[in-house]
């Protein structure tokens, strides 16, 4: 059943248009398997753990085996990356697979797959998680971080991505 959004649902969603976002590719591997999403709701939460937020649809295919298996690495895109943010968000029929068969791919310490050449890599485990509305805010303990200072970075505006450089 598809329901109507309210004239207050599409205004906050046109004003969220306007919130520029990192692109980010979170992935997982575990009891469940290995999943992918791309995402744009991730925020640091404090460095005292490394802590990051990330936010996840709770009818998204993907949602169930994040919360099961715990382990994620949060893949941040660099600005040439666009291709596989697309793969992730669904939109080019790629199964997961063929998305984790692309030679793009090193796997952390808990066989969560980390990309190649993103702008930065972090893998953590989730140790907490609340629901909000449709999402679920999965808080994510960092085990690992690294980034690198020449990949420029892919940003989520106005319902579209956009490359940013370094320089």
């Amino acid at each position: 059943m598809v329901t109507e959004l309210t004239p207050a649902q599409h205004s906050f969603r046109a004003a969220m248009a306007s919130l520029s976002a990192a692109v980010n590719i979170v992935t997982t591997n575990g009891p469940r398997g290995e999943a992918g999403v791309t995402v744009s709701a991730v925020s640091s939460v404090t460095d005292l753990p490394p802590t990051l937020l990330v936010c996840v649809n709770r009818s998204s295919y993907t949602h169930d085996i994040f919360q099961e298996n715990r382990h994620v690495a949060i893949n941040v895109l660099a600005s040439d990356q666009e291709e596989i943010a697309w793969h992730f968000a669904g939109r080019t029929g790629l199964s997961f697979a063929e998305r984790f068969g692309l030679p793009i791919w090193d796997r952390d310490e808990n066989g969560v797959p980390l990309l190649k050449d993103a702008a930065a890599r972090i893998s953590g485990t989730i140790v907490d998680e609340m629901e909000r509305g449709s999402h679920s805010v999965f808080f994510v303990e960092v085990d690992t971080a690294e980034s690198r200072d020449d990949r420029g970075g892919l940003a989520y505006f106005q319902r579209n991505f956009h490359a940013l450089s370094v320089a």
